[in-house]
């Protein structure tokens, strides 16, 4: 998407419990993550005012919600619901998501377990397309 500026943010920690097992529903763990929207920042750039730009402390308090409510299976299923929560807001063209699941039931040494998606408005409808990735 060529013209479109992005803002990010990273290390969002918050508390759910999503799982397939039913300790981790009940126990529950910390999530992480990050994101990054992708719109025309010339209209905020040239105005400074942050009516004219998407406020990532909002969007961070959307992101938290869905994190800390209904529980899921997946963390592909909680990084799909976080990406269209993200393309929300009307400036926003696309949006990138990794949930990752630091504390995630394997029994073997690992830094980190992660999903990666990217959603992006379609062009007519409005809805969300995109690809996916894992990013380990």
């Amino acid at each position: 998407m060529e013209g479109l500026d992005e803002i990010r943010l990273t290390g969002l920690r918050v508390f759910g419990r999503h799982g397939v097992y039913p300790d981790e529903r009940r126990d529950g763990q910390w999530f992480v993550v990050d994101f990054a929207v992708r719109i025309d920042t010339r209209p905020a750039a040239a105005s400074d005012d942050v009516e004219d730009t998407v406020h990532y402390g909002e969007l961070a308090a959307r992101v938290a919600a869905i994190v800390e409510g209904e529980p899921v299976d997946l963390i592909e299923t909680l990084a799909a619901r976080i990406a269209d929560a993200l393309l929300g807001p009307e400036r926003v063209q696309s949006a990138e998501v990794t949930v990752h699941k630091p504390d995630a039931p394997i029994p073997l040494t690992f830094a980190d377990v992660a999903v990666t998606i990217r959603r992006a408005k379609g062009a007519a409808s409005g809805s969300s397309v995109g690809e996916r990735g894992v990013a380990l």
